[in-house]
C-alpha cells in the first residue's frame, strides 16, 4: 500500500459535502458547533460552543420539542436520533430545512444526562407527489390518533375486537397495507391473526420456530424492533424467508415487539405497498401503537382465559335436561350476571326419581324432581356452594325421600358446612378474643332459597316444597298468569331444623309453570310487583289455544318449539336491549344471575277433550288463617278480566264467607277450586269450598244484631246457583255465577235485601275477620 493513497481528514470531508457536526452537552446546557453548522443555523460561519438558548431559538419551537422524543426513542432501541429541523431567522422566517442524525449516549452520575454527537445537512423540499415532511400538524394529528388509539384498543373485551381495532387503525401519513399478530407457544410462532391477506396465507409462517431467520423471530428472541426500508434490505438480511414474503408485493416492512408485563409476548408486523424510511417521528408512532397493542392483547388473553374458566365451571355444575318427558315438555336458562367473574349462585335440576319405573307408587309412571335455587352472592365461593348443594339435593332425591324431607335436609347440610367456618374444620373457634368472628368470616356465611317440586307428568300433580324462594308462576290454558301461593319455610342454611310443607299443585293440560330465581323479576331496578308484570306480559303473549286449520282441533301455542321460545323471550325482555327501554322504580339498575326452568304439561295429554279455561287450587290448613287473603287474591287473578267489578267483589266475599266457616266450624282443612269455563262476555264461573267434616249447613233467619249466620243467605243472593254436595268424606259448598254486563244483574228486592245482608267490605275487613278466625 502506498502511503499517498490514505484518505483525507473527515473534517475535509464533511466540509465538501456541506455537512456540519454538531455536540450537544445536556449536563452542561452547552452545544459545540463547528464553521458549517454554525453557517447552517443562521449564525456567523465560524466554531463555537454557544449555550442551548442561543441554538434552540434557531430552530422551530415544535420541531425543539420533538427532539427529546426522538432521543429516548434512540436510547431505547439503541438506534441513531434522526429528526428534521426548520432553522428560522430572528424575524420567524424559515430558512431552511435541516437533518440531524446523531448518536446519544448517556453520561453524568446515574447516567441521567445524554450527549448527542452528530451532523447537520441541509435538505431539500420534496418533489410534488412524494411524501411530505414532518411537520407540527402532522404531528399533533398523531397525538390524536394515538389518543384515539388508545382508547379503542382499551374498549376492546377479546383477541378479536383487539384484531378488528388494530386492523382500523389509519396512521396519520402513513398506513400499513397488511398487519400481522403474531405469538409464542413454547418454541415455536403462532399466527394470532392477520389483515391485508388471505384467508390461508398465513400457512408457511406456522411452524416456524425462535431460530428461523425471520423478522418476527428474531423481534420475539431478541426483543428489539426491525426495521426493513426496501425489498433488497429484506432480502440481504434474511435471504432464506424472503421467498415467503416477496409473494406479497410489499415495499417496507415493521417488526415490532408486543412486551407486556416486561416480558415478550409476541410481535407485530406493519407492511406497507411503497417506500417507507422510518423516520424517528414514524417508529415513535408505531413503537407507542405496538406498546398499547400488547397491553389490549394481554387484557383480552386475560379476560378470555378467566371467561373460559368461569363458563367451564358454570357448564360442569348446571345440568343438562335430559330425555324427553311423555307429556311435558320442559326448557330452561341460565344467564350468569354481567360484571366480574360471570359466575354465581343460581342453578336448576332435573332428577329421574327412583320407585316409580317399577309402578310400586304412580302406576308404572315416571317421577321427576325440578330444582331450581340461588345460593346468595355472584363469586366463586358461592358457585361452588352451589355445586356443593345440587348434588346433596340429588342424593337426597336418589334415596326416595319427599320434597319436605329432601329441604329438611338440606337445609341441614349446609347449616353444617356454615357450622364449620365458625368452628373451624377440627372443631377449633375461628373466634376470636372478644368472642366474635372476623368481619370476613361473617361475610363468608351464606344461606340459599330453593324451590322443589315432585312432578308425576301421567297426572300432572305436582308436590311443592319452597325455602324462602319465590312462588312459582302459573300460565293457565287460555294464557291468564297467575303468581301461585305456596306454603314456604325459611331459606337453606338458616335453620338446622327448619319444617318445609307441601303444597299440592295440579298443573291442567295446557298449563305451563315458571319457576325463576329473584334476577328474572327485579333486575334492570324493579320491585317484586313491577318486574313480576314484565314476565307476565311476556307469558302471556302466545295468547289462547286456537283450532288448527286442517283437523280443527285446538293448536297448543307453547307444543313442540314454543317452549324453547317462551323463555328466549323472557331472557330478553330482562337482559336484551328492549330492557333498558322499560326500566323499573329503583334508582339502581341492579344486574343479578338469572335462572329459569319452564314445565309444560301438552294440551292433548289425556286424550280427552280439552276446554281452554282458567282454574286455580289452593288448600288452607286449620293454622294458616291468614291464607285466605292468598285465596281472595287468586279468585281477583282469575276472574281479572271479568265484566263487571260488583261480581267480582260478591264472588270474593263469597269466598271468605265460606272458607271462614271451613276453619271456625270443623278440624279439618280447606279446599278451594275456582273454574272460570266460556268465552269472554258470556262465562261461568264456579267456586267450590271442601272440607272433611260431615256436618251440613244449615240456612237461618240471623237477627238485626247477630253476628253470625248469615253465609246461606248471601249465597242464597248473590250466587246464580248454589248446593251442598256430600261426598265419601265430608263436603263441598259450591256456587256459580254468571257473567253479565254491569248493572244487569239482580233486581228490585232482592238486591236490595242483598245489600242489607252483605254490607260492603273492604280488603282491610277482609283481613281482619281472616284474623279473628286465626284466633278462634
Amino acid at each position: 500500500m502506498r502511503t499517498e493513497d490514505s484518505l483525507p481528514d473527515v473534517r475535509d470531508v464533511l466540509a465538501a459535502v456541506a455537512t456540519g457536526l454538531w455536540r450537544w452537552d445536556n449536563a452542561r446546557g452547552v452545544v459545540t458547533i463547528d464553521a458549517e453548522a454554525a453557517r447552517l443555523l443562521g449564525l456567523p460561519e465560524e466554531a463555537a460552543v454557544l449555550p442551548e438558548t442561543v441554538v434552540r431559538a434557531r430552530f422551530h419551537p415544535v420541531d425543539w420539542n420533538e427532539i427529546n422524543g426522538v432521543v429516548s426513542l434512540a436510547l431505547t432501541e439503541s438506534t441513531l436520533a434522526e429528526v428534521r429541523l426548520r432553522v428560522m431567522d430572528g424575524d420567524g422566517r424559515v430558512l431552511r430545512t435541516v437533518r440531524s442524525r446523531s448518536k446519544p449516549e448517556r453520561i453524568g452520575p446515574g447516567r441521567r444526562d445524554v450527549l448527542l454527537t452528530g451532523t447537520l445537512q441541509e435538505v431539500s423540499e420534496p418533489p410534488a407527489g412524494a411524501r411530505a415532511a414532518v411537520t407540527g400538524d402532522w404531528r399533533r394529528s398523531r397525538e390524536a390518533f394515538l389518543l384515539d388509539a388508545g382508547r379503542a384498543l382499551a374498549e376492546a373485551r377479546s383477541t378479536d375486537e383487539v384484531l378488528r381495532v388494530a386492523a382500523g387503525l389509519s396512521m396519520p401519513g402513513f398506513s400499513p397495507d397488511g398487519l400481522a399478530v403474531f405469538g409464542v407457544e413454547g418454541n415455536k410462532l403462532t399466527v394470532v391473526g392477520h389483515h391485508g391477506q388471505n384467508t390461508g396465507d398465513e400457512e408457511p409462517f406456522l411452524d416456524m420456530t425462535l431460530e428461523t431467520s425471520y423478522p418476527a423471530a428474531d423481534v420475539v428472541r431478541t426483543g428489539r424492533a426491525v426495521y426493513l426500508s426496501s425489498p433488497e434490505e429484506y432480502r440481504e438480511r434474511y435471504p432464506l424467508t424472503w421467498p415467503l414474503a416477496s409473494r406479497f408485493d410489499r415495499q417496507s416492512w415493521a417488526f415490532l415487539p408486543l412486551v407486556a408485563g416486561g416480558r415478550t409476548i409476541g410481535a407485530w408486523m406493519a407492511a406497507f405497498t411503497y417506500r417507507v424510511y422510518f423516520t424517528p417521528d414514524e417508529r415513535s408512532v408505531l413503537t407507542t401503537v405496538a406498546r398499547m397493542l400488547a397491553q389490549a392483547l394481554a387484557r383480552a388473553g386475560d379476560a378470555e382465559s378467566a371467561r373460559e374458566l368461569t363458563d367451564g365451571l358454570q357448564r360442569t355444575m348446571l345440568p343438562t335436561l335430559g330425555p324427553s318427558i311423555a307429556g311435558m315438555s320442559v326448557a330452561a336458562r341460565y344467564v350468569p350476571t354481567g360484571g366480574g367473574l360471570q359466575v354465581g349462585g343460581d342453578w336448576y335440576d332435573m332428577i329421574p326419581l327412583p320407585g316409580a319405573a317399577h309402578g310400586e307408587e304412580t302406576g308404572g309412571t315416571q317421577r321427576y324432581a325440578f330444582v331450581i335455587g340461588d345460593v346468595q352472592g355472584h363469586d366463586v365461593r358461592a358457585a361452588g356452594l352451589m355445586g356443593q348443594l345440587r348434588i346433596a339435593l340429588r342424593a337426597y332425591a336418589a334415596e326416595g325421600h319427599r320434597p319436605d324431607a329432601v329441604l329438611a335436609r338440606a337445609t341441614r347440610f349446609l347449616s353444617g358446612i356454615m357450622t364449620s367456618r365458625i368452628y373451624g374444620s377440627s372443631g377449633g373457634s375461628n373466634k376470636g378474643e372478644d368472642g366474635a368472628l372476623p368481619v370476613d368470616e361473617y361475610a363468608d356465611l351464606r344461606f340459599a332459597t330453593c324451590l322443589y317440586i315432585e312432578a308425576d307428568p301421567s297426572t300432572g300433580v305436582l308436590e311443592v316444597a319452597r325455602a324462602g324462594h319465590p312462588d312459582p308462576v302459573i300460565r293457565m290454558t287460555d294464557g291468564t298468569v297467575l303468581l301461585r301461593p305456596t306454603t314456604g319455610g325459611l331459606p337453606l342454611g338458616i335453620d338446622p331444623d327448619a319444617d318445609y310443607p307441601i303444597t299440592r299443585i295440579v298443573l291442567e293440560p295446557g298449563e305451563t309453570i315458571m319457576l325463576c330465581t329473584d334476577g328474572m323479576i327485579e333486575t334492570g331496578g324493579h320491585d317484586f310487583a313491577t318486574g313480576f308484570d314484565r314476565v307476565r306480559a311476556v307469558m302471556e303473549s302466545p295468547g289462547p289455544p286456537a283450532p288448527d286449520d286442517t283437523d280443527g282441533q285446538l293448536h297448543d301455542p307453547l307444543s313442540g318449539d314454543g317452549l324453547e321460545d317462551l323463555a328466549d323471550r323472557l331472557v330478553q325482555a330482562v337482559h336484551g336491549p328492549s330492557s333498558y327501554h322499560r326500566p323499573g322504580p329503583l334508582v339502581d339498575r341492579r344486574d343479578d344471575d338469572i335462572a329459569v326452568l319452564l314445565m309444560h304439561r301438552d294440551l292433548h295429554a289425556t286424550g280427552g277433550p280439552v276446554t281452554a279455561g282458567r282454574r286455580t287450587v289452593v288448600t288452607i290448613r286449620q293454622d294458616e288463617g291468614e291464607r285466605i287473603s292468598e285465596a281472595r287474591q287468586q279468585l281477583r287473578a282469575v276472574m281479572h278480566d271479568w265484566a263487571d267489578e260488583e261480581q267480582v267483589d260478591s264472588a270474593v266475599l263469597l269466598l271468605s264467607e265460606l272458607l271462614t266457616n271451613v276453619l271456625v266450624h270443623t278440624d279439618g282443612d280447606g279446599l278451594l277450586a275456582a273454574e272460570l269455563l266460556g268465552p269472554p262476555g258470556s262465562r261461568r264461573l264456579r267456586v267450590e269450598v271442601c272440607d272433611p267434616s260431615d256436618d251440613l249447613p244449615h240456612k237461618r233467619t240471623p237477627g238485626e244484631l247477630a253476628s253470625s249466620g248469615r253465609g246461606l243467605v248471601l249465597l242464597d243472593l248473590l250466587a246464580d246457583a248454589w248446593g251442598v254436595d256430600p261426598q265419601g268424606t265430608g263436603k263441598c259448598i259450591w256456587f256459580e255465577m254468571a257473567e253479565h254486563e254491569p248493572g244487569a244483574g239482580k233486581e228490585g228486592e232482592d238486591a236490595e235485601a242483598a245489600e242489607d245482608a252483605a254490607p260492603e267490605l273492604d280488603e282491610a275487613a277482609l283481613d281482619r275477620l281472616a284474623e279473628a278466625t286465626e284466633n278462634l
